[in-house]
């Protein structure tokens, strides 16, 4: 793809929808430093997690009786909430409030504002944190289940907060009296400072002779997004237009590659990591995140990488069957296809229904478990429904970046 064709490509991004990534920034008629906890942990509180799309995911029970799904996203000034769990979850507010929320290129939305009377992590809990409200449809289609809302990261304020990818765990510890960073006496843990002025943990990378930051984002499942102003990337791939990603408030389509240059983190090397090109902030998202336990000291202003192996931190081939669907309980429905691949000669149009993956119905077919299928299969067979009438297509999977 030539520079005019990349520029004008970038441009349809940044006028198209809301990315998660993009819900940054809060401002506006509302009050959003409250959220302290009332129980503070005396010694470290382990939740479980899931990872979905390497998406970080914690299920916590709460004091309606339920247990709400909430994403946690190291990469949102805010917390989250949908309508339906805020029913329960929040205290009723007489006057109306709203709250700006402003992405990285200045545009911004105004969403209703809320306080969640209590909010139960583990063993920790919180009293009167500030949300906003938020449809996660388009996500819990996505992924094919329930989100009920998305935890910020200046929640965490208080405490040390661990995302243990490997060991699919959320631990909250109390802080330490020390005034000196908790450092791992380990060479395959890296300390590095984080910028917090955004309330977002924003860390240095080096790329080639090339330095820029770019923000922890638990709640992105890509691997490393760029925003290649100013800077010199290069590519052993791509960039080329990816699939038609499902976000927050809507769809975009990726343009997505494979750098030539490593990427440095402390002491941790990033072969070659794949990249989806942005004009937004630059980030890490799960993609690469899931290779780390890492550790959050906001007090301190300082985040731990560690892992279990040494080496290179590799990126795997991006698969693909070309598809983006979204799920509803009974069928899934394509929502767009990937130009220029072995699927988008096959005739496939958006709004089209699929019923069976591999003759099975799409209710036995999890997010996780498919994943799974397109990582290793070399096709799969969809059912597809038109009236009254099924009809199966072969569908080629492949490396959409080698």
């Amino acid at each position: 793809m030539n520079r005019a064709a990349l520029q004008r490509h970038l441009l349809r991004l940044a006028v198209g929808a809301w990315a998660l990534a993009a819900l940054l920034f809060a401002s506006g008629c509302a009050s959003f430093s409250g959220g302290r906890p009332v129980v503070k942990p005396t010694r470290p509180e382990t939740v479980p997690a899931r990872l979905v799309g390497q998406l970080f995911f914690v299920e916590l029970p709460q004091s309606d009786g339920r247990v709400h799904r909430f994403l946690v996203d190291t990469g949102s000034t805010l917390s989250y909430v949908t309508p339906a769990a805020a029913k329960t979850l929040a205290l009723r507010d007489r006057t109306p409030r709203t709250v700006d929320v402003q992405a990285p290129g200045g545009a911004t939305r105004t969403l209703p504002a809320v306080t969640l009377r209590r909010l139960q992590i583990g063993g920790v809990t919180f009293e009167n944190v500030p949300a906003a409200l938020h449809d996660f449809t388009a996500l819990s289609e996505r992924l094919g289940f329930t989100v009920d809302g998305l935890l910020a990261f200046p929640l965490f304020r208080d405490h040390l907060l661990t995302l243990d990818y490997p060991g699919r765990r959320l631990v909250l510890a109390p802080q330490p009296d020390t005034v000196e960073p908790i450092v791992r006496l380990d060479p395959r843990a890296s300390t590095i400072a984080f910028s917090n002025e955004q309330r977002v943990p924003f860390v240095p990378v080096q790329m080639g002779n090339e330095s820029f930051s770019v923000l922890i984002d638990s709640g992105s499942d890509g691997a490393l997004t760029l925003n290649p102003a100013g800077l010199h990337p290069r590519f052993t791939f791509g960039p080329r237009v990816g699939a038609t990603v499902v976000t927050l408030a809507g769809e975009h389509e990726q343009l997505v590659g494979r750098l030539r240059q490593d990427l440095l983190l402390g002491g941790h090397t990033l072969a070659s990591p794949v990249t989806d090109l942005t004009t937004g902030v630059s980030s890490l998202g799960g993609e690469i995140l899931r290779h780390f336990v890492i550790t959050f000291d906001q007090r301190r202003n300082f985040v731990t990488f560690a892992r279990d192996t040494d080496g290179l931190v590799g990126a795997e081939s991006r698969r693909s069957t070309g598809l983006a669907v979204a799920r509803a309980p009974a069928y899934w429905r394509v929502v767009g296809i990937v130009p220029d691949t072995p699927t988008s000669a096959l005739g496939v149009s958006p709004g089209e229904v699929i019923v069976r993956v591999n003759g099975e119905p799409v209710t036995a077919w999890s997010f996780e478990r498919f994943s799974d299928l397109v990582a290793t299969a070399a096709k799969v067979t969809l059912t597809f429904l038109a009236g009254t009438r099924e009809f199966d297509r072969e569908i080629p999977v492949f490396d959409l970046v080698p």
